[in-house]
């Protein structure tokens, strides 16, 4: 029998970046926040220190940061017709695993998406008409535009402390920016992080070629740096240690370092860690979520908290399953095309190649997550034509290096034996003579890409698994062979001795090589309920008091990035609780 608690104002499930900023704008606003989190505490201090934080072994390869898969996993099938098998191992999506979640062991690209994704199909529609958009292609407009998530972005730009370079300032072309931005009211908080020679070298050759390269953005400090709430952030030391892992200079922006410990200023604000949350309660009859069910995993022990307001803020996954096992809304069929939760599951695609020099060092090893250069010719430039490319979306190309790690690091040229004494003789060789060129590309949603709960498969607790049903359609194929074609001319233009074929992904996608932790939808917001799980806030359209937030939210999937939009869209929707909301407890749309 669960152990009732006394009801507070709002309960946030799951403390990554999304239910940190929650976290410290609700607690600010005095109300009695309770921040549940399924992993581990973490601090810089105590779990991300030098030499420790350092064990590639540890945290790349057995992915210490990780959601553990022996204690939540999901189900997988690329269609309908195939049984969904149990994934044993993350390899091709990362979910992160205690406080700051993924945010702890991410790059830190941080980019801002632009109309043309936010008004999706009407921009489409407009320009290359109605029928250019496949009959199986969801694509719907998210119900707010750039204008209003412009000084959101901004915020979460100076918490976060993110490096780069403006491209078009309140419709000002800035030299060096991004040209094809949205514009934006200032500068980056900090300068650029410093070029490595990869990324210098891709800088020539795409300027040779044409394109407008600039330095790719990221919430890697270039320099030491205050934060709006005043937490101070260490210089990146160009360690190559940021995807997998934490920070130990607090350079890499994350939630524990960022908001959550600006929450944890205020006294009324409780984290409680090790809270596996198993069920949302609700009371049906007056169309409210009375709180949420959960297992405190140190003693075992069944939970119950009321709460006045909830918000979901776990990652992708979470919240669609939560929001499943707890019949709240009607699950999606792919057949009928009926219901909403779990609709428009969207991922990732790209390219990529590998550039071998004789005549240059590259030094891999000195290197962070953001220190690339970028072109976004092909991408947020609104003049590029789709209808001549025959897609819908397109990919943002990227040079430089994020790692020189020695286990994961390894490049050697076509035709390169897989191992023995010649294949580490090309290692050695080729380490620091090796660049890479990838492709990020985005997916727009389709109508048998879905989430829904598995009937065959049970968690530890006895609910069903989620399941997840996904393939890339044609129109990704054709983003990716075009990105892998871009690639390629970029590669020639550098002058390499040796180059790796650009290859696009192929059908069909599988989950055993990581390919990107940007798992979008199942929870989308909209315009109106009818095709949409919550409205512009994130606000539960059928529960007013509930909240979702995150990648679940969103209705597609850019080449860009999630997590900047993911702050975003959380920082906009925590201005209409605290502004809003909390004086009048409805519906806000």
């Amino acid at each position: 029998m669960a152990t009732h608690l006394k009801e507070v104002d709002v309960l946030i499930v799951g403390m990554g970046w999304a239910g940190g900023i929650m976290a410290k704008e609700l607690a600010e606003q005095g109300l009695q926040v309770v921040g549940l989190e399924r992993g581990a505490p973490r601090s810089t201090a105590e779990d991300f220190s030098v030499p420790h934080i350092r064990d590639e072994l540890k945290y790349s390869v057995r992915m210490g940061l990780m959601q553990d898969v022996k204690q939540d996993t999901l189900t997988f099938r690329n269609n309908v017709g195939q049984r969904a098998l149990p994934m044993r191992k993350l390899s091709s999506f990362l979910p992160g695993e205690g406080v700051g979640g993924s945010g702890t062991h991410w790059n830190g690209l941080t980019w801002r998406w632009s109309d043309m994704e936010f008004k999706v199909r009407s921009m489409y529609e407009e320009r290359y008409g109605k029928q250019f958009i496949p009959s199986d292609m969801n694509l719907q407009d998210w119900g707010v535009s750039y204008a209003e998530l412009e000084p959101y972005y901004d915020r979460f730009e100076y918490t976060a402390g993110t490096s780069g370079q403006a491209g078009n300032l309140r419709g000002r072309i800035v030299a060096g920016g991004n040209p094809y931005e949205a514009p934006r009211r200032r500068d980056y908080p900090l300068p650029p992080l410093t070029a490595g020679l990869a990324a210098d070298v891709f800088r020539q050759a795409g300027t040779d070629l044409g394109y407008n390269p600039f330095p790719t953005p990221a919430s890697n400090a270039s320099r030491a740096y205050t934060n709006l709430d005043g937490i101070a952030m260490g210089q990146c030391q160009y360690c190559g240690f940021c995807d997998s892992f934490g920070c130990e200079a607090n350079a890499k922006a994350s939630p524990h370092n960022t908001v959550i410990q600006a929450a944890q200023r205020h006294a009324n604000f409780t984290l409680r860690t090790h809270a596996r949350v198993t069920r949302l309660a609700t009371d049906a009859s007056a169309k409210r979520v009375t709180g949420v069910e959960y297992i405190d995993l140190l003693t075992g022990q069944t939970v119950f908290q009321p709460a006045a307001l909830v918000i979901l803020s776990g990652y992708t996954f979470s919240n669609v399953h939560l929001l499943l096992r707890s019949n709240i809304g009607k699950p999606y069929d792919p057949q009928t095309q009926t219901g909403l939760v779990g609709k428009n599951y969207c991922y990732n695609t790209g390219a990529g190649a590998m550039l071998f020099f004789e005549d240059k060092e590259f030094n891999p090893f000195l290197s962070a997550g953001g220190n690339s250069t970028a072109i976004d010719d092909y991408y947020t430039n609104w003049n590029f034509d789709r209808a001549k490319a025959g897609f819908i979306g397109g990919s943002v190309i990227l040079g430089g290096h994020t790692n020189g790690r020695p286990i994961g690091y390894h490049p050697v040229p076509p035709g390169t034996p897989r191992w023995g004494q010649k294949w580490k003789e090309e290692i050695a060789r080729w380490y620091s003579r090796t660049m890479p060129i990838i492709a990020m590309a985005s997916v727009m949603p389709n109508r048998y890409n879905y989430l829904d709960l598995d009937p065959d498969y049970r968690t530890q607790s006895g609910d069903p698994m989620l399941r997840l049903t996904f393939d890339f359609p044609d129109n990704e194929h054709r983003v990716s062979t075009h990105a892998a074609q871009a690639i390629d001319r970029i590669a020639r233009a550098a002058n390499p001795t040796h180059v790796t074929p650009p290859r696009p992904n192929v059908k069909p996608y599988g989950v055993e090589g990581y390919q990107g932790t940007h798992n979008t939808g199942g929870a989308i917001m909209g315009m109106d309920p009818s095709h949409s799980v919550v409205n512009k806030y994130g606000q539960h359209w059928d529960y007013p008091n509930l909240f979702v937030t995150g990648g679940a939210i969103m209705p597609h999937n850019a080449a860009y990035n999630p997590t900047g939009t993911i702050g975003a869209l959380t920082f906009f929707a925590a201005d209409a609780i605290r502004q809003r909301y909390l004086a009048h407890p409805q519906l806000l749309v």
